[in-house]
């Protein structure tokens, strides 16, 4: 699985204004939502009884929010920059300035989780978030986070 397969460049938000954590989960749910045609409140609430099991900020300024949904056909994502880091309880208690929402449908088990190592896996390597954070627009972003598997592995 590939990011190409989970987003397009229209669900990329390059600079997100928000105040905090919880804002900046209703603005990409909301986002989701205007894409899927799902409501923005059950989206959000799905979301946030994922992170009442555990924060989803991994460290390094990222947070991979994600829930299971019904309704929704495949796995989706959507990517935001936030102007400035908020905190997020993340692992690493640093605040987090990036965030990757992905969505899936209630019963894609093992389409979630392939979908979440991936992600995870693109956010690992320190290059790629560095060169997130200097793109300048939603497209730039697109292409760093589309390239080439043999260039996103490990």
């Amino acid at each position: 699985m590939d990011l190409s397969d989970l987003l397009n460049v229209e669900a990329i938000i390059p600079a997100m204004r928000v105040t905090g954590k919880k804002a900046a989960l209703q603005k990409l749910c909301e986002r989701a939502a205007v894409d899927t045609g799902l409501d923005a409140r059950a989206i959000f609430d799905a979301v946030m009884e994922r992170e009442k099991l555990g924060s989803t900020g991994v460290g390094y300024g990222v947070a991979i929010p994600h829930a299971r949904l019904e309704g929704l056909d495949k796995v989706s994502g959507w990517f935001a920059r936030l102007d400035s880091a908020v905190d997020y309880d993340a692992v690493d208690d640093e605040p987090v300035d990036m965030m990757f929402l992905l969505l899936a449908p209630d019963a894609a088990n093992a389409e979630h989780l392939k979908a979440l190592a991936r992600v995870s896996r693109f956010f690992r390597r320190e290059n790629q978030r560095n060169r997130l954070r200097e793109a300048d627009s939603a497209a730039a972003m697109y292409a760093l986070l589309t390239e080439s598997k043999d260039r996103n592995a490990a």
